[in-house]
């Protein structure tokens, strides 16, 4: 199982591309295939759509049981929100004797995103994904509520798409009961990708960005969290000092 982070070739890193190359069938989902494009050539390429998740595990297991190299491609990393747990859950006792298995990380949205804002998560953080099609919406309220309560930095992946817009409005109702409205909250579209945008607005006025969708992640700040010109700021609790000996207090 190969992460292949953002998706750009400069994030990718040597371990995937060697495997990448290595292998003789690549499977994955056809949008993350073209992002690979360079590295494809030759190889029995099995590609599938959204939300064929399943499928695309079966295949390679199967493949891969058969005595291929199989690399199984998941954007960000295999481990989170990936293809990882899919291939342990589907695959037999007995099987796992049968097939070398190898996870290779990649780079998650949270860690793409909050490089692109700054330093949003130098202190404890929560990753939450606001998407209802495997998770019951009382699941993801209750996880919003105690994040909240914690005062977590939270990062919301899967926040929305053309038919699902009811779980980031409900988080962002459970966010304005905890967080003043003027909370740092940076969004990144696309990250490290064709059409980056990133910005950063305020919990209050986050709602009214249109460009949210399925390729965007944000980030919704604590209470300590700061916007410094272009970028956003969580302190980690360092004592640090000004050029005249003062103490920065944050």
């Amino acid at each position: 199982m190969v992460g292949i982070g953002p998706g750009d070739r400069d994030s990718l890193s040597p371990r995937a591309c060697k495997a990448i190359r290595d292998c003789r069938i690549v499977v994955g989902y056809k949008a993350y295939l073209q992002l690979l494009k360079g590295l494809l050539a030759g190889k029995e390429i099995i590609s599938s759509g959204m939300t064929q998740e399943v499928r695309r595990a079966e295949e390679a297991i199967e493949k891969a049981l058969a005595g291929n190299d199989v690399c199984l491609i998941s954007s960000g990393d295999p481990g989170i929100y990936g293809m990882a747990g899919v291939i342990l859950e589907l695959l037999k006792k007995e099987e796992t004797r049968k097939v070398r298995i190898e996870i290779i990380p990649g780079i998650t949205a949270a860690s793409s995103c909050a490089s692109l804002l700054g330093a949003p998560l130098m202190n404890d953080f929560a990753v939450i994904s606001l998407s209802d099609l495997l998770t019951d919406r009382r699941i993801i309220e209750r996880r919003v509520e105690s994040a909240c309560q914690g005062d977590f930095v939270i990062v919301f992946y899967n926040p929305k798409s053309k038919k699902r817009i009811k779980p980031l409005e409900m988080a962002w109702q459970i966010l304005m009961k905890h967080r003043s409205p003027r909370t740092p909250a940076g969004i990144v579209r696309n990250a490290r990708r064709e059409n980056e945008e990133v910005m950063i607005t305020t919990l209050e006025n986050m709602l009214e960005v249109k460009q949210i969708d399925m390729g965007t992640a944000i980030i919704v700040g604590n209470s300590k969290t700061y916007v410094k010109g272009r970028y956003m700021i969580t302190p980690r609790g360092y004592e640090l000092k000004t050029e005249n000996n003062e103490t920065l207090s944050r």
